[in-house]
């Protein structure tokens, strides 16, 4: 029992550090090949935040564990919005200025309700996860087409004012892109061993220990860099790291893993984590998106709220896990 915790603990660890270190390589390599800041920030930081959840997943359905890898996509969802942003908020109120974001949180929900209506029928097919992955490339082909426009975007100036916080060298960058990537596989294999030996050992699903334990874990870069993009006014870049992953985890972590190994979708997934996700995703576009010309805002009530509504959800994931055990 204690290797597979050790194994929880260390992954988890170098998993954090490691994508920390592959976001900022990838950023500084991306500006040494001269792509505007915007561009960088809705793709390149797209991708790097979400590493986590894609190799993690990955790894995970290639394994024949297809629970943690559901778990860890919809997981993750759900506490980049209640706990990530929740927490955030109530260190500083978050507004949204940005135009961009304002597009994307619109985007969000209806992906959202669209995977919601692939898995309605209890099973994520090959076909399924095509669509999922189809759609995201119509994302991405969105996002670059913003990106390359530039023009004046909040969003734009916030990811130029962390860059060049980044004084990485060009070799430095592609030093840690590379060492960042290699660990961040290494550990997410470690995480995943030590997740599935946990959940075997205390008869507890991978999809529970996808949605809390690896979750959090995997969304932990988020948080860091969403509480140092506030304490910097950088008040875009905080919300627009979980919008962004978001998006990646629901069309390309869920369809990535989908094509790799079909699964069944519980009932369970669709009543709580559906359910939770959606609620938590149509708060984010409420709070975030400023209707009649109003600026969107996070204020500490909603960001309380935001937590609270993660709590309940974890006691709710407690109480049914103590539910299957009697």
């Amino acid at each position: 029992m204690l290797m597979p915790l050790a194994a929880i603990v260390v992954g988890l660890i170098i998993l954090v550090w490691s994508a920390d270190r592959f976001v900022d390589g990838a950023s500084a390599t991306a500006r040494y090949a001269g792509m505007p800041p915007l561009l960088i920030g809705m793709v390149i930081v797209g991708f790097g935040t979400s590493a986590p959840e894609i190799v993690v997943s990955v790894i995970a359905a290639w394994q024949g564990n297809p629970g943690l890898a559901l778990g860890n996509a919809y997981g993750s969802n759900i506490a980049n919005v209640g706990l990530i942003l929740g927490i955030t908020a109530l260190i500083s109120p978050i507004t949204v200025n940005s135009q961009v974001l304002r597009k994307e949180l619109p985007i969000l929900v209806l992906v959202t309700l669209l995977s919601l209506g692939l898995v309605w029928n209890g099973m994520l097919s090959r076909v399924d996860a095509i669509i999922l992955l189809l759609v995201f490339s119509l994302y991405m082909f969105w996002s670059i087409r913003q990106g390359m426009k530039g023009g004046a975007d909040s969003l734009s100036e916030d990811e130029s004012e962390a860059l060049n916080d980044n004084t990485m060298s060009a070799k430095q960058a592609w030093f840690w892109l590379v060492v960042g990537l290699v660990l961040l596989v290494a550990s997410s294999r470690l995480l995943v061993w030590g997740a599935v030996d946990i959940a075997q050992a205390f008869g507890v699903s991978d999809l529970i220990i996808g949605l809390t334990i690896v979750a959090i874990g995997t969304s932990l870069p988020e948080l860091a860099s969403s509480i140092v993009a506030i304490r910097k006014n950088q008040h875009d870049l905080a919300i627009g790291n979980v919008i962004g992953s978001n998006l990646f985890n629901t069309l390309a972590v869920v369809g990535l893993a989908g094509i790799i190994h079909p699964m069944a979708v519980p009932g369970e997934v669709l009543s709580r984590d559906f359910s939770m996700m959606i609620g938590l995703s149509l708060s984010l576009f409420v709070l975030g998106y400023g209707f009649k010309g109003r600026t969107g805002r996070i204020t500490r009530l909603g960001g309380g709220l935001l937590l609270l509504s993660y709590v309940a959800y974890t006691l709710w994931l407690a109480q049914s896990v103590l539910s299957a055990a009697n």
